[in-house]
């Protein structure tokens, strides 16, 4: 559905609920028994059914290494594995989790005009078309890394903000946040539970995102739709997102609901987004529409959804211009989160900048990528048992495990809040003498709390 004009006939709100109600329809195509792998799935976002087998042999596999995964992954069918399986180097991306979270910021400039926005809808459209934008990103097919305990990310120089991220639990992997800039502060606890299905895996974003913006206070609170990874071994990886994305202000009571359509045979309803921005009366007032890895689009609309007589669908959000055969599909911002153009002064020793794994994978060199990969995590188990040997309970620095827990679509989930003492370090750190970049890389990675533990 690309625009209202197309659906003159039985109007953009019933033409949009129709399409609804065919909702993962095209996205369950097993090929059973194919290659002689029980309850294979492969699924190929450009062609039909028939086109599976001819698919499960593309990938970025070899036929070896896919077979050995396979008969592995198997026995964790039906299981989260957000933490349970080591997995090798050649699917991952040079970035962490925590990086992976400040990408939300790239077009952080759609929160500066929500913010500057008097009209209390255009509000929501803006903010909503900010949520969307990241998923350009989120299409990437390779993993990022997952944080160590106490591990943390530091972005300056990007829009005003300054942003902190810090990995305060290991199991179950949660991720706090914290950016703020004249206009807004963004505060999230994210935590992702998901579900193998064999050869594809659903993500469940278990998360609490909330935007404050300064102007006069308003918060406005985000659930975004869950993720499937289709093709993890089999085929060539791609992502979805199909389902609903609700972006509530809690001040008011208006909200934006938009669905993210599911891919369909030969690709069809791919990437399209649409929905509408309500009241609080839940009256439709602004429709919205386009495609997550493109541009959004709104245009006034009547109760009924329709649009209103003498307006246009007007653009408010459009991708950026991206690098041209980057081997990770990266945008220019993404190259910016691993660069220290975007650190600050003094940069701290946990930041996933340091990170040995991460930086070896970014220089192409995959054996000492795959070496200190496996040596972190050895001493992330040696840390928690020097950790528990003395009695002591991890305490994230930048933030505060609350009281608060949060009811999700997929879960309850405890809430941590910003605990400002970030904003005291930096200004001080940014009094002091600045450290170039040959210095800034020498710094060795320690997240390390409780005993900076050699595996050696």
């Amino acid at each position: 559905m690309g625009s209202p004009e197309k659906n003159q006939n039985k109007g953009f709100f019933a033409a949009m609920s129709s399409s609804l109600s065919m909702f993962g329809s095209a996205l369950h195509r097993s090929v059973n028994g194919l290659l002689g792998y029980e309850g294979l799935e492969v699924i190929n976002p450009e062609g039909g059914k028939e086109d599976a087998e001819e698919e499960a042999q593309k990938g970025r596999w070899k036929q070896e290494e896919r077979d050995g995964y396979w008969k592995m992954m198997q026995k964790y069918i039906g299981s989260d594995i957000t933490s349970m399986v080591t997995l090798p180097v050649i699917i991952f991306e040079p970035m962490t989790m925590l990086q992976k979270m400040a990408e939300l910021m790239e077009y952080s400039h759609l929160l500066d005009k929500a913010d500057e926005s008097e009209d209390p809808y255009m509000r929501l459209v803006y903010a909503t078309s900010w949520a969307i934008s990241v998923y350009y990103a989120y299409q990437r097919t390779w993993k990022p890394f997952n944080p160590i305990l106490g591990e943390t990310y530091e972005m300056a120089n990007h829009g005003g903000i300054t942003f902190i991220a810090e990995q305060v639990s290991h199991h179950p992997p949660m991720s706090a946040g914290h950016a703020e800039n004249e206009h807004f502060t963004y505060d999230v606890t994210s935590k992702l539970k998901t579900k193998l299905l064999g050869n594809s895996v659903d993500v469940y974003p278990v998360g609490r995102t909330r935007v404050t913006l300064k102007r006069d206070g308003v918060v406005l609170e985000l659930v975004p739709p869950p993720t499937k990874v289709n093709n993890l071994i089999f085929g060539r990886t791609w992502v979805d997102s199909p389902g609903e994305m609700i972006m509530t202000n809690l001040t008011t009571g208006d909200k934006a609901v938009l669905y993210f359509q599911p891919c369909g045979w030969f690709g069809t309803g791919r990437y399209e987004v649409d929905g509408y921005v309500y009241n609080a009366a839940e009256e439709p007032k602004i429709l919205m529409t386009g495609k997550w890895n493109e541009s959004m689009s709104y245009q006034p609309c009547d109760t009924e959804g329709e649009p209103l007589p003498g307006t246009d669908l007007k653009e408010v959000w459009h991708v950026a211009e991206i690098p041209e055969n980057d081997k990770f599909q990266y945008t220019y911002f993404a190259h910016k989160l691993n660069s220290l153009e975007t650190a600050p002064k003094r940069l701290l020793a946990s930041d996933s900048r340091l990170r040995p794994d991460r930086y070896a994978l970014e220089r192409g060199d995959m054996s000492k990528a795959s070496a200190e990969k496996s040596r972190l995590e050895e001493r992330q188990r040696a840390e928690k048992r020097n950790r528990e040997a003395q009695g002591h309970k991890f305490i994230p620095r930048w933030f505060d495990l609350t009281d608060e827990v949060s009811p999700t679509p997929w879960g309850d989930l405890e809430v941590y809040r910003y605990n400002g003492k970030y904003s005291q370090h930096r200004a001080a750190a940014d009094n002091s003498e600045n450290i170039d970049e040959t210095v800034a890389r020498s710094i060795q990675f320690n997240p390390w709390q409780y005993g900076n533990v050699s595996a050696e």
